[in-house]
């Protein structure tokens, strides 16, 4: 067998187990921290236990992998045969993982290129997905890591979240933004831009502001057009709201022109901890 490149992402990408075994996606966890018991994303602590500690005001907070972990990952994916390996991680600005990956790959036994993809939750997980197809055509290092980055650029991801506290506890939005939310009754539409979490826009009422965001999101996908073959991808990710959730994904499916893969899934316990329960998302990632 020839040395082909070898995909390497974290827990946070939330991609489908079918997907990550189809694919050969190795798959280093992050950690969650519910009072003093330390649970391993993915496989010892849900998003829906994490929501219920948070609506019982218990500490949660999160940890990045340490380098160790990502060296065994990287000899696990190396074990296959791998002449090379692409590590692709949530943005740098919210998470130490992205450190932790550039130090193993420092003393991996094959080459390593680490991304930041900038990205989180499925709008990390479509470029990891892009840099696993690219791998298995054949391509090299650059490629996959081209592949994965072109994918990034075209992938947009915007939520709600019933309230900002939690994101302003754990130091992912800036206090004053924080507090100009609560004190004008409003409910905040958000966006992934640059690697952070910016404010969007901001609506009277949650059933305004799930309208909003249905709206944003079918105006961002619908560029394709009308007749088109299959140009954008999307995802629904929420946290205890499933009804609301697949409603939004009912809708859009009705809306959107050139729909591909529709996916819709409960974030995981890491994102859950940093947004609280009602989150309602949607990632739209064009082909």
């Amino acid at each position: 067998m020839s040395a082909h490149v070898a995909i390497v992402t974290d827990s946070t990408a939330y991609l489908p187990q079918e997907a990550l075994t189809h694919h050969r996606i190795v798959v280093v966890p992050l950690t969650v921290i519910i009072g003093d018991e330390a649970l391993e994303e993915g496989t010892e602590v849900s998003a829906r236990s994490v929501a219920t500690a948070l609506q019982r005001r218990k500490p949660v907070s999160t940890s990045r992998p340490n380098p160790e972990e990502f060296a065994a990952a990287y000899r696990t994916a190396a074990a296959t045969g791998a002449g090379a390996i692409v590590s692709l991680h949530l943005s740098a600005e919210f998470s130490g993982t992205y450190d932790a990956a550039c130090a193993a790959a420092a003393g991996a036994e094959v080459p390593v290129r680490v991304v930041d993809t900038g990205m989180v939750a499925m709008a990390l997980g479509f470029p990891v997905l892009a840099a696993a197809e690219a791998a298995e055509a054949g391509a090299t290092v650059d490629e996959v890591v081209g592949a994965a980055e072109r994918r990034a650029a075209d992938t947009s991801a915007y939520f709600y979240v019933d309230t900002l506290d939690y994101l302003r506890r754990g130091g992912r939005i800036g206090a004053a933004q924080a507090l100009l939310g609560s004190a004008l009754a409003v409910k905040p539409l958000l966006q992934l831009a640059d690697g952070r979490i910016q404010l969007l826009e901001k609506v009277r009422t949650a059933s305004r502001a799930v309208a909003r965001l249905e709206e944003i999101v079918a105006e961002r996908a619908g560029e394709s057009g009308p007749g088109d073959a299959a140009k954008v991808d999307i995802a629904v990710h929420h946290l205890a709201a499933p009804e609301r959730a697949g409603t939004l994904a009912d809708r859009l499916r009705d809306r959107v022109q050139g729909l591909g893969e529709l996916h819709v899934s409960e974030v995981g316990a890491v994102i859950g901890a940093h947004t609280g329960p009602g989150l309602l998302g949607a990632v739209v990632s064009r082909r």
